[in-house]
């Protein structure tokens, strides 16, 4: 009332321009000032809401194809030049599965985690790859139709390509990655296959595995049965080498439970070989499916299981046990089945009863009471990974180095497949 009051007295109540010029402040500045603020706050919230969204879809769109390295992501056009990736002419597709290994159907819904993938450089150069060339089966199995083998050479030297076929799922190549992500998680170790790098910006996938010269322990063995006579220095298999290849796949055993993983799938058939005779453990894809929620768990091959899992009670890591043990029994039979005279239906009930294997003519009593101690029916009687160590690397001292060990009896692949049982399950395991 002071304002108006001073208007008026200032001003003739007939002079409008003259009230107008006393009330500027309060009825235009003002508001224009409030008006101002207003458009500002607005315009600040916008652009706190919006801009930071688009830059993080740069930045984060590429990592969808490969979080492993965003250096990789920048230099992706180079993966099309890359020699080794598509099948040379007249390459087999069928003629690439080196190992027997398991066929598993993928959960939609499965969502592998590539953490672990940044731990090595997937980077690959243009020309990284040469000397492409297929790899031959050591005999006629199911093979895996989405992924094909090939040899090659990188950096100088031999490695094994892993590539998933170019018309894979999205659920396939979820499975690939995640397995690719759970091999590189677990870490350099001396006694497993190193993964070498994986090709995941684009199609097709692939995973990079240093080449074993031997490839799989069990055609490894069958060599050597064929080798009677000796004349191949590699394949004089004595009890001495089977004590250190043993030794050195329980290193790796001991090692997988100390990363809370179950193998789930120990046999001659999942044990690559290098060129010195290093045995280094592999068929991991048991282990992967076991530990990612939504795949579908399937028995592997019963004659290697542990009664518990034949029971459906549970794996743990003396059911590995068991099944190293008939690993043992693999080697000093020079690839026999175990239980070759029982269908697989037929062996819980006969372990039941308190049979155990036999012990072959070929395994000298220290061995045989080591095979004896990984495949007592109470699992908590089995020897723990540290005590199996401890006497395979005392064995390996007095082991006789210098009898090779022969198997008169020749080896027919069909009858193998009927006697290790893979007529009940497809268990084809691992590259």
């Amino acid at each position: 009332m002071s304002s108006n009051s001073t208007a008026d007295n200032l001003c003739a109540p007939d002079d409008t321009l003259c009230i107008i010029r006393e009330h500027q402040q309060a009825v235009i500045i003002v508001p224009t000032l409030l008006l101002f603020a207003t458009l500002v706050t607005l315009l600040a919230l916008f652009l706190l809401r919006y801009c930071p969204e688009r830059k993080q879809t740069r930045v984060t769109a590429p990592q969808r194809y490969n979080s492993s390295s965003h250096r990789y992501t920048q230099r992706n056009g180079h993966r099309r030049h890359l020699q080794g990736i598509d099948a040379p002419p007249g390459l087999n597709a069928l003629e690439h599965e080196e190992l027997p290994m398991s066929i598993q159907q993928v959960q939609q819904n499965v969502r592998p985690t590539l953490a672990a993938l940044p731990q090595m450089s997937t980077e690959r150069q243009h020309g990284a790859f040469s000397q492409v060339t297929t790899l031959p089966l050591p005999f006629s199995i199911k093979p895996d139709d989405t992924v094909t083998l090939y040899r090659a050479r990188m950096d100088n030297k031999d490695v094994i390509l892993r590539v998933l076929k170019e018309t894979a799922t999205s659920s396939e190549k979820q499975h690939f990655l995640g397995f690719a992500s759970f091999v590189s998680g677990l870490g350099p170790h001396p006694f497993i296959p190193a993964l070498l790098g994986v090709v995941s910006v684009q199609s097709p996938l692939m995973m990079v595995v240093e080449e074993l010269q031997h490839r799989d322990l069990l055609g490894f063995l069958w060599r050597c049965r064929q080798d009677n006579s000796g004349l191949e220095s590699s394949c004089n298999m004595t009890e001495k080498r089977i004590f250190t290849m043993a030794g050195q796949v329980a290193s790796a055993l001991e090692y997988l439970h100390s990363q809370s993983c179950i193998h789930g799938n120990v046999g001659a058939r999942s044990v690559l070989v290098g060129g010195d005779l290093t045995a280094k453990l592999w068929g991991f894809g048991s282990t992967y499916r076991k530990r990612t929620p939504g795949e579908v768990e399937d028995m592997e091959l019963r004659k290697w299981q542990a009664p518990e899992v034949l029971a459906r009670r549970g794996i743990s890591r003396s059911s590995d046990v068991w099944s190293f043990g008939m690993l043992l029994y693999e080697m000093v039979t020079l690839g026999d089945p175990p239980f070759a005279e029982l269908t697989p239906t037929e062996l819980l009930q006969y372990l039941q009863r308190g049979n155990h294997l036999s012990r072959p003519t070929t395994c000298s009593n220290s061995l045989y009471a080591i095979i004896r101690s990984c495949c007592h029916w109470n699992p908590q009687q089995r020897l723990s990974m540290s005590d199996l160590i401890r006497k395979l690397q005392a064995g390996e001292k007095s082991a006789n180095g210098r009898t090779v060990l022969r198997v008169s009896e020749p080896l027919h692949i069909e009858r193998y497949l009927r006697e290790a049982g893979y007529g009940e399950a497809y268990n084809y395991a691992v590259l």
